[in-house]
């Protein structure tokens, strides 16, 4: 049965968990999936006037069995009758996607918006998911955030099921009396450099604490300040596209990289002593479930992270450091230092954690 997936991100990007949901369901199924790109669902900002975000990285390759289709649409989701006319320049998409569907297809929806509520009063699909994987509204400000609030909550009580990314999520959406299903993200173990590691364990070596990903609004430069101050002759490495301000001065020892391809990426946490994932508390990070996570302690790393989200129910797993307060922050991460765990759990927790193990019930739940 093909996939129709209305994606929160584009192909073009780095891997994602939409990216990993659609192989995983392909490997499954050996189906075909359309791909739709996302399109603007809240009203243009200054933001928006003066330039392009900043690049994530080389883009993911097309593979064959997967077509992408952009949907065409003005700015306007928020505002009252905005789904009718933007209908108008859906009309090509809308056939593209029934001549897609074939009479029988999976739709699954990445991000609420009115296309996606149209979508699911299409009688060609067999069954429909919500991904629920963050606290989507919180991206939003004002009436776009209203708008957004209303759509997804439509969209979760339209589909057969919402997937939940994290504990939180699940609980907020069971609250909802949505029908939901937990789905912790994890991590393409099968693109992970292999072990052991040519990490060096040299104890008269600086270390590196590192972390890769987006450096934006949730990101605690408190926490890397803190941190660079408390271990002046390690080096504090930062991988990753900047969204926003960051502190006009730094400690020496932070060092700033760009964007890395996922697979480059994944090489560079091997460099790393510890890694971090530094992001504040608030209602968007209260919902999240870092990929990067998965990745660290796949790759046999310890973790120091701040509490927030999933991670606050992670206190007592093996290879994971919260830092409650900064105040904390060289005990935590000399404890971290001094973690390490046989290769054959490092090997355990790659096999426990893999998308295509997380996706097996999901696909036996669909199907």
């Amino acid at each position: 049965m093909r996939l129709v997936y209305l994606s929160p991100v584009s192909w073009h990007s780095f891997a994602q968990r939409p990216h990993e949901l659609v192989r995983q369901y392909h490997a499954a199924t050996q189906a075909q999936v359309l791909w739709v790109e996302p399109y603007a669902t809240r009203l243009p900002g200054i933001t928006d006037l003066l330039g392009q975000r900043p690049l994530q990285g080389p883009p993911e390759p097309q593979p064959a069995w997967l077509t992408l289709a952009s949907p065409r649409a003005l700015p306007i989701e928020p505002l009252p009758g905005s789904g009718w006319l933007n209908r108008l320049l859906w009309r090509d998409l809308l056939r593209q996607v029934r001549d897609f569907a074939q009479d029988a297809a999976l739709l699954g929806i990445g991000k609420p918006s009115r296309l996606a509520l149209q979508l699911l009063r299409e009688p060609v699909f067999y069954n429909s998911f919500y991904d629920a994987m963050d606290n989507v509204p919180a991206f939003y400000r004002g009436w776009s955030r209203r708008a957004m609030s209303r759509s997804q909550h439509e969209t979760a009580r339209a589909v057969d099921i919402t997937l939940a990314s994290c504990s939180a999520l699940q609980r907020y959406w069971q609250g909802q009396r949505v029908h939901t299903q937990l789905l912790f993200n994890a991590c393409a173990t099968e693109r992970l450099p292999a072990l052991p590691l040519r990490r060096s364990r040299n104890a008269t070596a600086p270390p590196v604490f590192g972390y890769v990903g987006t450096l934006a609004k949730w990101f605690d430069w408190d926490f890397v300040q803190a941190l660079a101050l408390a271990f002046p002759d390690a080096e504090v490495r930062l991988i990753g596209p900047q969204h926003g301000a960051a502190p006009t001065v730094l400690p020496a020892n932070v060092r700033r990289l760009p964007a890395l391809s996922h697979a480059n990426a994944l090489q560079a946490m091997t460099e790393f002593a510890v890694g971090l994932i530094p992001f504040k508390r608030n209602d968007l990070t209260r919902f999240v479930d870092p990929i990067k996570y998965y990745e660290y302690r796949a790759l046999g790393l310890p973790v120091v992270s701040t509490t927030f989200g999933e991670m606050i129910n992670r206190r007592d797993v093996s290879g994971v450091f919260l830092c409650d307060d900064v105040r904390d922050i060289t005990q935590v991460a000399r404890q971290a230092l001094d973690f390490s765990e046989p290769r054959g759990n490092t090997l355990a927790f790659r096999e426990n954690n893999s998308w295509a193990k997380r996706f097996e019930v999901v696909n036996a739940t669909l199907l």
